[in-house]
């Protein structure tokens, strides 16, 4: 894919970097400053890239004289290799970003290391007795919460145990931190438990899901979750109100689900992009989003300032379209399915990842999003 063709080149080609990873990637996250991305893969590895490159396709844009016109030149090297750092063997690392800069990594023999942005390994960060099976990081408080499917953890900055809660999530897969770190969700089979960030951790509420949640998503204003769910439907859980609305009837599981800069909510899923509004009944406010076709949307991330969002399909195609809007930017023809999205806080990067071992970073000229 690194290949370009002088002829013909795509949007991809024009403004990606791409790599070829030995196994299919399960994640992609950035770190809080936006100079490293992280492509965690099935065979164990991570691996690790710079955000900044000498060859930016801003470095490379052209305008005719005569008409304005504006072009984007081929690069003339092929971007530098990623730094490749093994975990574990045959399962995915989990990977958040930790403090400023570097990351975080759950590992199956129950430790959370830590690894900077450059791919060096620094001290270990806390050891639980099992497997690592669930992982998050609170930029706001410092905070960090692992669970090794059973008892849940939450340790402070110096990794200083501050809460545990034994047995209170069974079978937990997921635990993310609400964006102003008073709370702390995790979903335990066909549970989403909502924890108060006090003095002492305890559990505010648990909300019943109809099927085992695919992921967890809080809203920008830390009052709504949404949880993707794999029978095909997404779960909006009103916390404040203690409200559930459920969206059921999707093709496929549903294991994108993001929300939008304005509010707006869109999920993975279905034939399109499958998007809603920000007040009322989320299955009554549904917002028409980019073409509807025959190829399932796999994943999806929201532009952090912008009414945009990405979507990956299954046949490797990526665009670009505005929440509410038909028009799309095509980013990628095709390629192998789409399994990791992220942009990058800036909104200027977006981080690929697909089923072929394919990792890649495209960066979007301001003058794309005019």
């Amino acid at each position: 894919m690194n290949q370009q063709s002088r002829q013909n080149p795509t949007l991809f080609d024009l403004l990606g970097r791409c790599w070829q990873r030995p196994a299919p990637i399960a994640g992609v996250s950035f770190d809080r400053q936006g100079s490293s991305v992280a492509f965690a893969a099935l065979d164990g590895t991570l691996a690790l890239a710079p955000v900044a490159e000498a060859e930016g396709p801003e470095s490379r844009i052209r305008v005719s004289g005569d008409l304005g016109q504006m072009r984007i030149l081929p690069r003339a090297r092929p971007p530098a290799p990623l730094t490749a750092v093994s975990v574990q063997e045959g399962r995915a690392p989990l990977v958040v970003a930790f403090r400023e800069s570097g990351f975080l990594v759950g590992t199956d023999d129950g430790t959370v290391r830590r690894i900077s942005a450059q791919g060096e390994r620094g001290e270990d960060f806390f050891r639980l007795g099992r497997s690592v099976r669930a992982l998050d990081h609170a930029a706001q408080s410092g905070m960090t919460a692992l669970s090794d499917g059973d008892d849940l953890c939450v340790l402070d900055q110096k990794a200083n145990l501050v809460g545990r809660l034994p047995a209170a999530l069974p079978d937990t897969t997921a635990l993310k931190f609400s964006p102003d770190g008073r709370y702390l969700a995790g979903v335990s089979g066909e549970s989403l438990v909502i924890l108060a960030l006090h003095e002492e951790l305890s559990v505010q509420r648990v909300v019943t899901l109809p099927s085992p949640a695919a992921g967890l998503h809080w809203n920008g204003q830390s009052d709504r979750i949404a949880c993707g769910l794999e029978i095909g439907g997404l779960s909006i859980v009103d916390v404040p109100r203690g409200r559930t609305d459920t969206i059921l009837d999707f093709p496929a599981p549903v294991r994108g689900v993001a929300w939008g800069a304005a509010g707006q909510l869109v999920a993975s899923g279905a034939y399109r992009i499958a998007a809603w509004g920000t007040s009322g009944d989320a299955g009554s406010q549904a917002l028409l989003t980019g073409h509807t076709g025959l190829i399932l949307v796999e994943a999806v991330a929201s532009h952090p300032t912008r009414n945009l969002v990405a979507a990956g399909y299954a046949d490797g195609r990526i665009v670009v379209a505005r929440i509410g809007g038909r028009d799309e930017l095509f980013v990628r023809p095709f390629g192998g399915t789409v399994t990791a999205l992220a942009w990058s806080a800036d909104g200027r990067h977006l981080a690929i990842g697909d089923a072929d071992g394919h990792a890649a970073l495209v960066t979007f000229p301001p003058q794309l999003f005019k």
